[in-house]
């Protein structure tokens, strides 16, 4: 029973923006420290629009955690985010497309949003031990 209360699509969800925003800040990361690579191309994390796609055509169904629940499918698996590289463009001569202002900016962005993720797994964990200790 603990593990169906842990492993709500709720929390799923948020475990895996983390994740995402984690494995996205790994790769900005690594497009900085090429940025004077030589025909080096940038990648970007794709998981927002698989998640906004996965919430929109209702593919997230109710969890049941008990036998009498309301019928549906189990889980509300969101797809995992995955690294793709750009090699349309080009910035420079070298090849190189890394450009260090768009990149500097994509840190601080993802920086927030993984600080507002982080801050709704803790409300939802939070909110879970209220109503484990009966509301008190």
């Amino acid at each position: 029973m603990v593990k169906s209360i842990l492993s709500s699509p709720q929390e799923s969800v948020l475990e895996r923006a983390l994740g995402a925003a984690a494995l996205r800040h790994k790769v900005v990361a690594n497009n900085i420290a090429n940025v004077n690579t030589p025909g080096f191309k940038r990648s970007d994390v794709v998981f927002e629009d698989k998640l906004a796609e996965a919430m929109s055509g209702g593919k997230l169904p109710l969890a049941r955690t008990h036998a009498k629940h309301l019928a549906g499918r189990q889980g509300g698996d969101v797809s995992a985010p995955s690294v793709v590289t750009d090699t349309r463009t080009t910035m420079r001569t070298d090849g190189n497309n890394v450009d260090i202002d768009a990149e500097m900016a994509n840190v601080a962005k993802n920086s927030i949003y993984y600080n507002a993720v982080a801050q709704q797994l803790g409300t939802y964990f939070s909110n879970l031990k209220s109503v484990i200790r009966g509301g008190n």
